[in-house]
């Protein structure tokens, strides 16, 4: 089940709560009991290093415009 980060406006206090995506709007109150929170942007760790990619095969046909030959 997705974690979403809330802040508390009124003591600045940062949590999460777990709920299902179609949850996710919703209001929350933090665990103190205040009801002025606000949902924080989530950053994704996105991790690896070139060693780490697929070889290159040296073509293009990547699907884009001229990559996949839709520019005559």
């Amino acid at each position: 089940m997705p974690r979403y980060e809330f802040r508390c406006r009124a003591c600045g206090d940062t949590f999460e709560v777990s709920r299902p995506m179609a949850q996710s709007s919703d209001p929350a109150s933090c665990p103190v009991g205040h009801e002025d929170t606000v949902k924080l942007l989530s950053t994704v760790a996105v991790g690896g290093t070139a060693a780490s990619a697929p070889p290159s095969s040296g073509g293009g046909g990547g699907g884009g415009c001229c990559g996949g030959g839709c520019c005559g």
